[in-house]
């Protein structure tokens, strides 16, 4: 599913330019509090899994769950407490936002929805946002 939300991204979100990395990349940019060389870059990790409520038939057990993952934006700025990085920040959200939400990767259940976003930092030059988002699915097991 990261993959796909990934490859949905450097499709859709123009000023991204395909720079849209995953979980590996963005633990490196933690570690060293440095961006790579572009100055914007989404990183999608994954979030959460949280199970919902549950059946089961004779030979069969049924569960809807939710699946949540996150794009972090992060965005390098010329000065030091993140504040240059705020310019367009709104339609830039947005512009993730809508190539997200309405939109299933695969058989999912359902589509995927907005569950919130935060300021995660804006220090030492970078600014970083945390997009939340999650879609219904379904586990189906023949028993």
């Amino acid at each position: 599913m990261i993959e796909a939300v990934i490859t949905r991204l450097k499709a859709q979100v123009g000023f991204l330019q395909e720079r849209v990395e995953g979980a590996a990349d963005f633990t490196n940019l933690v570690a060293t509090r440095k961006a790579s060389s572009y100055s914007t870059i989404a990183h999608v990790i994954p979030l959460t899994l949280r199970g919902g409520a549950a059946d089961a038939a004779t030979g069969m057990f049924r569960q809807s769950f939710d699946r949540s993952v996150s794009v972090i934006l992060s965005i390098r700025s010329n000065d030091r407490n993140g504040r240059a990085a705020l310019t367009n920040l709104e339609d830039n959200l947005f512009a993730i936002i809508n190539a997200i939400v309405g939109w299933a990767p695969n058989d999912e259940v359902g589509v995927f929805r907005l569950v919130g976003g935060r300021v995660v930092s804006m220090a030492q030059g970078l600014f970083i946002y945390q997009i939340d988002f999650s879609i219904q699915d379904q586990l189906r097991i023949a028993q």
